[in-house]
């Protein structure tokens, strides 16, 4: 079986954008400290959904133990360390923002909707917001190298 020029042509550059769309996608992957530098978050890919949790904090106890989630609105989980706590979920990516997922904020206990841009490959962008994307707070992570 012969293949045309243009139908190899047309099978490598599919394949190289899927290549770089996956590469796009991927490129929140990896540990990332938050505004205030008192966490770090691994951002991790669970098939097409990617998630983070905490994995440690600069002040990893209260001098009684570890932090817990105490400001959890649901009274069960407020025994559970903030260590290991998974803080993003859902995020899909789509055309160059990581939107549809949940931030969870340990330290008011409230769980928003979220969306996450990169502005650049050191720098992530991350928006929590209730209803509407365009009211809501955004803050900047920055990559551990």
């Amino acid at each position: 079986m012969k293949l045309s020029f243009a139908a190899c042509l047309l099978i490598f550059f599919s394949a190289l954008a899927q290549t770089a769309h996956a590469q796009g996608a991927d490129a929140i992957l990896g540990t990332w400290y938050n505004t205030e530098k008192s966490a770090k978050i691994e951002i991790l890919k669970n098939g097409n959904e990617y998630l983070g949790k905490i994995i440690s904090l600069t002040r990893e106890d209260n001098g009684e133990g570890p932090i817990l989630d105490t400001e959890n609105s649901d009274p069960a989980l407020r025994n559970r360390p903030i260590r290991g706590l998974s803080i993003l979920k859902g995020l899909k990516y789509k055309k160059g923002t990581w939107e549809d997922g949940e931030i969870y904020d340990p330290e008011s206990g409230k769980t928003y909707s979220c969306e996450v841009k990169l502005k650049n490959s050191d720098v992530l962008e991350v928006k929590g917001y209730i209803g509407f994307s365009w009211v809501g707070r955004t803050v900047e992570w920055t990559r551990i190298k």
